[in-house]
């Protein structure tokens, strides 16, 4: 029960409306743990919550991989909003200007003319984008791998080129659409590579005229080491096994330019590819830059360890869109991951809270735990509190971990019913490609009508 004093604390902050930008891994439990202290407050509107984002879900994106993979529905590794959260308000649409001394934010919805809405906290948990750089043909074949789309836009192309090489007798073409480069050797690159070509080599049983071997996954990292967060004793052994797999693992190297699908790296080497995912880090999103709100040096909105905007009042952020100093690593930051965002939104909602009631905040302190990558079927790595796993426990442990972070026991349940179906049947292998453009038949039946 809510003490007096808060009440009478409240009183004085009546109808306070908390803005939250992004609905992501902050955004979505920060609502949900307001949501479920602040329910009487919510109940007699003395408090209102209200999310902005382009999406009307949550991504659960751990599970790109083996969504992309076909192990998952891409049904179940996201959120719905709405559901979750039916004391909020969700708003579909983007904020394009944060006016935080005048306590508004212009928002864009998806359609329709922008709007400003007022509000009296703010929390930042934008996320973030794909960082590119001015690579000459990025765009000709480059794909991103943050969003539900890209994944399965993925899939569907991997399985398509299989089509395309086994349907065509020019040698070029098929070398062309069979060889599939990847740049970045973080989580996000080695276990989409690893799901992709597992599922990849697994298909090529239902082709007549393709084998594994001829099937190139080039990996480009310009460091000289593959996931970085395990610990270089589970990188390089990461590394051997990918290379074992006939992966061709490029470190030290940049890619340079991939024009007209003609890849050119730094070791000089060059070949064509239909396809090119980048996964070579992350920024801020752009909101951040449309705001009056302090930034650090990296672009990232300037945090303090309460998750509070530095030298601001009523203004929150965390995630990767917030700079957030790790204080059990002095001089550092916390890492741009789901296990940081999660937990910090715990505390974050809290803090809110005690703001609201006017108590002192607390600051986040969360000792690193490790981390666990999947690396294709019943293959994983891992490095959790110093010990070190690699091979089938380390990937069960890698989908227990996830299985656990993935939000309400009706998301667990789908996603343990997909594993479990995995189990007894083989994966689909089928592109379904023509839903990235559902309208193309219809225009073609349209045209042949008039002629």
């Amino acid at each position: 029960m809510l003490s007096q004093a808060f009440h009478e604390g409240w009183g004085r902050r009546m109808n306070q409306h908390i803005l939250i930008v992004g609905g992501g891994y902050v955004g979505l439990y920060t609502a949900l743990r307001l949501q479920r202290k602040l329910h009487r407050e919510l109940r007699s509107g003395e408090a209102r919550i209200t999310i902005i984002d382009p999406q009307s879900y949550m991504t659960y994106q751990p599970f790109l991989p083996e969504a992309a993979a076909g192990n998952l529905s891409p049904r179940h590794m996201v959120a719905p909003l709405r559901r979750i959260l039916p004391k909020a308000r969700i708003l579909n649409g983007m904020v394009t200007k944060i006016d935080h001394a005048g306590r508004t934010v212009t928002f864009q919805p998806a359609e329709g003319e922008p709007r400003q809405v007022a509000y009296d906290v703010i929390v930042m948990a934008a996320g973030s984008i794909s960082r590119t750089l001015p690579i000459p043909g990025l765009t000709d074949i480059g794909i991103g791998f943050k969003t539900v789309g890209e994944a399965i836009a993925l899939r569907n192309r991997v399985l398509h080129l299989l089509d395309v090489a086994e349907s065509t007798d020019d040698p070029e073409v098929r070398r062309r659409a069979l060889t599939f480069v990847v740049v970045g050797a973080g989580f996000a690159g080695v276990e989409a590579l690893a799901e992709l070509e597992d599922m990849a080599k697994h298909s090529t049983r239902y082709y007549r005229n393709i084998q594994p071997s001829d099937i190139r996954w080039v990996l480009v990292e310009a460091t000289n080491r593959v996931l970085p967060e395990v610990g270089p004793e589970m990188g390089k052994w990461t590394l051997e096994q990918l290379r074992e797999r006939g992966i061709d693992v490029k470190l030290d190297t940049r890619l340079e330019s991939c024009e007209g699908g003609r890849v050119v790296l730094s070791d000089g080497s060059e070949f064509d590819a239909e396809t090119l995912v980048w996964t070579a880090g992350v920024k801020p999103s752009p909101v951040v830059n449309d705001s009056d709100l302090p930034l650090d040096e990296r672009g990232r909105i300037k945090a303090t360890a309460m998750l509070t905007v530095a030298g601001t009042q009523g203004a929150f952020a965390a995630g990767d869109a917030a700079g957030v100093p790790d204080v059990t690593n002095p001089g550092q930051y916390c890492a741009p991951n789901a296990q940081h965002a999660v937990r910090q939104a715990k505390v974050l909602a809290d803090n809110i809270i005690r703001h609201l009631r006017g108590q002192e905040l607390v600051e986040y302190r969360h000792k690193y735990v490790g981390s666990v990558a999947g690396l294709g079927l019943h293959q994983g790595v891992a490095n959790v509190y110093g010990v070190k796993l690699r091979g089938f426990p380390a990937w069960f442990m890698h989908r227990t971990y996830h299985l656990s972070r993935v939000p309400t026991l009706n998301r667990k349940v789908r996603v343990v019913v997909d594993w479990t179906l995995a189990l007894f049947f083989k994966r689909e292998t089928i592109s379904l490609g023509e839903m990235e453009h559902p309208r193309e038949g219809f225009r073609a039946a349209v045209a042949t009508t008039r002629r």
